[in-house]
């Protein structure tokens, strides 16, 4: 299926644009811009106001004017690098246009003297005297100019003029298209079309028209949301096309697990289950996040997904992306294995040998039923009798992409997504709208609040005489660092100082150490015996962030807590609060603290919640921080304002998905629209998805 004739020349070179040669094409690409379509989504961020005035006077310098004037002497620089000055007249006195380096007579071409000229400009005070050095603008007075020029992103070699140019060519070639918007949508909305919506933006008369709530720029964004949705819904859709296996369970390993568990599992937990089921009993793939916030019992969720894959005669495995994530769920769900009576290993890349060989051929024969690990389990030795589920606790955030190959290990194997970091709602449309989603909104009975207070680094010694007194108790602490070593650069607490400090004062043998940079089998050692309960506080950084579980941790203390991101401070609290003690975080700053770290660390002290500490993250970061947008599966929109416009992405993912129900292959006046936008807007891998479909 090719591309629409009609759009032919928005994909043309560059080149073909009048003024533009190969070279200047080249400089364009800083800006990503390399065909005539490019610069339609080029907006302009600002604007200057070249509204004409009768006169100098009537401006305040520095200040842009435009205004008529009669051209005077012409003063030739005094020295050799000194300024030319060209004396104006407007309607009420005179003033210089200054010009550097001025060549030959090209001013006197330029600015014939007892000529008239429009000219546009900034005003500005030498020696407290008005002038215009190099003018913007020179006119003959029966050319016209906006009265509001748009001002345009640039890069090294393109200028503004140039820009300008470049884009009113380009503007020459749009062609009328047919409406892919839902018409009752679009009309209660004001929208206008696309084509007159693309000349609008390019012509805007004042601020009010570059918002992004203006009905032009809303309208071009939600084209660019709408057209990535219908991407994911297809993308969604040919994963459902992918026979799946019916995998049905009779419930008696899950009952079993259930039976041996001290409490009852929450609404929330019994719903995603029951949701689970019923996917994985159909006959299409399953494809579904599984999103719940610290301590909401995704574990059990995802173990109990497991258990239907093995009652229904296969096996399923579980992912992790660190060694020590995937030990840790290992570890979790040995006693809930045991309670089922089903075999549970753990594969990682530290597996050798003889070890290994034993692991895989169990695995290859069904024996082995279900598989905790790390990326090892993708490797191409590994081979599974009959794998029905891939669980994977995604910290790193596949893309689409990755996800659609996730399940090529089994014929046909489900796919459960979990992430333990609450996503807002707009992130979760942009990165997972081709999954089904499943939310775990409450917390498992028994957990009791954090209490959580700010302490200002200063009161460090009252901190370490309280936790001594903890100690004592027989209670124990983490205590995070933001690096591992003392670095001449940053005053940051580093953990091996941080470790000998405490060591000292709370005396040997109760401290534990754990970093990134530590040997594995060191970290592994140091793990342990905080978790035996060996060594009473473990100092740590952030590998600690997500999964570790120690019931018995009651105390968090994260110092210099305002250079962390506050998803990481949430996930960081959700280690404590796990046992039946009342727990403490302590988020220890450094005075003064920045605006954003002050409400940064309010927020964290004002709620648990942590969907809405992900909503306050999205306001205060963007969305490219928050996902770290270099290994995310999120999109990069040229228009759309993810944080501004969340409530156009929902809509858009409705529609999107309300289109390919009534016309899955497009085929209708809309659907042949919709196809026409995404050929504009480069969604080639939707439209490969319909051709297969």
């Amino acid at each position: 299926m090719s591309r629409p004739e009609v759009l032919f020349p928005l994909f043309a070179a560059l080149s073909s644009l009048p003024g533009i040669g190969d070279k200047t094409a080249k400089s364009f690409e800083g800006l990503g811009v390399t065909r005539p379509r490019d610069l339609l989504f080029l907006l302009p961020h600002s604007g200057v106001d070249r509204s004409r005035r009768d006169s100098i006077l009537d401006v305040v310098a520095p200040a842009t004017l435009t205004v008529e004037v009669e051209i005077g002497a012409h003063l030739p620089a005094r020295r050799k690098s000194g300024p030319t000055r060209v004396m104006v007249r407007d309607a009420r006195t005179e003033f210089a246009l200054v010009y550097f380096h001025a060549r030959g007579d090209s001013l006197q071409r330029l600015l014939p003297s007892g000529q008239r000229r429009l000219i546009s400009g900034k005003i500005e005070l030498f020696d407290g005297i008005a002038q215009m050095v190099h003018p913007d603008h020179v006119l003959h007075v029966d050319e016209t100019m906006p009265a509001w020029e748009p001002i345009y992103p640039l890069t090294a070699g393109v200028s503004q003029k140039l820009v300008q140019k470049a884009v009113a060519g380009a503007l020459t070639l749009v062609p009328g298209l047919a409406e892919w918007i839902d018409g009752p949508f679009k009309a209660q909305e004001g929208w206008p079309g696309w084509d007159e919506a693309v000349h609008a933006v390019h012509s805007p008369t004042g601020n009010a028209d570059l918002a992004p709530t203006h009905p032009a720029r809303a309208r071009l964004a939600y084209d660019e949301l709408f057209a990535h949705q219908l991407t994911l819904s297809l993308a969604r859709a040919s994963q459902r096309r992918q026979k799946g296996r019916s995998s049905m369970g009779n419930g008696v390993l899950r009952n079993r697990v259930l039976q041996s568990l001290p409490y009852a599992p929450t609404n929330a937990q019994t719903r995603a289950i029951a949701d689970i089921a019923l996917d994985m009993e159909g006959p299409m793939r399953m494809n579904r996040l599984l999103q719940g916030d610290v301590g909401a019992g995704k574990t059990l969720v995802a173990f109990q997904a497991l258990l239907i894959a093995v009652e229904a005669g296969g096996q399923g495995v579980m992912m992790a992306p660190t060694g020590i994530l995937a030990r840790q769920h290992w570890e979790g769900l040995r006693p809930l294995a045991e309670a089922a009576g089903v075999r549970l290993d753990l594969l990682t890349g530290r597996d050798k040998g003889a070890d290994r060989a034993a692991k895989l051929a169990a695995l290859a024969s069904g024996d082995l039923q279900i598989l905790v690990g790390t990326h090892a389990v993708f490797q191409k030795d590994v081979h599974f009798h009959d794998l029905r589920l891939a669980v994977v606790d995604e910290q790193h955030r596949f893309g689409v992409a990755q996800r659609m190959e996730l399940g090529a290990k089994g014929q046909g194997a489900d796919v459960l997504v979990m992430t333990a970091t609450p996503i807002p709602r707009s992130l979760a449309l942009a990165q997972y709208g081709d999954m089904d989603v499943s939310t775990l909104d409450e917390k498992p009975p028994g957990r009791k609040p954090v209490s959580t207070a700010l302490v200002t680094t200063a009161r460090m010694d009252e901190v370490v005489a309280h936790l001594n007194q903890a100690v004592a108790e027989g209670r124990q602490a983490y205590w995070v660092c933001p690096l591992v070593d003392e670095s001449e650069v940053v005053d940051l607490a580093s953990a091996e100082d941080r470790f000998r400090h405490l060591r000292a004062a709370l005396g040997d043998g109760v401290v534990g150490l754990v970093h990134g940079q530590m040997p594995h089998a060191d970290k592994d050692a140091a793990m342990a015996a905080f978790v035996s309960g060996r060594t009473r506080v473990l100092v740590a950084t952030t590998v600690i962030e997500v999964g570790v579980n120690v019931p018995n941790a009651s105390i968090m203390v994260i110092e210099r807590a305002e250079t962390f991101g506050l998803a990481q401070l949430h996930q960081l609290r959700g280690r404590v609060g796990r046992g039946a003690a009342q727990s403490t975080c302590l988020l220890m700053y450094q005075a003064p603290l920045t605006e954003g770290g002050r409400r940064r660390l309010q927020v964290l002290r004002d709620t648990e919640d942590g969907f809405r500490i992900a909503e306050e993250d999205l306001a205060m970061r963007g969305a490219g921080d928050l996902i770290g947008t270099a290994q995310s599966g999120l999109p990069r929109f040229r228009i759309a304002d993810m944080e501004r416009q969340a409530g156009l992405m929902a809509v858009a993912q409705t529609d999107a998905r309300r289109l390919l129900a009534d016309d899955p292959a497009l085929t209708s006046p809309r659907g042949q629209a919709a196809r026409s936008l995404l050929w504009l807007l480069d969604q080639d891998q939707a439209i490969r998805l319909i051709a297969v479909g």
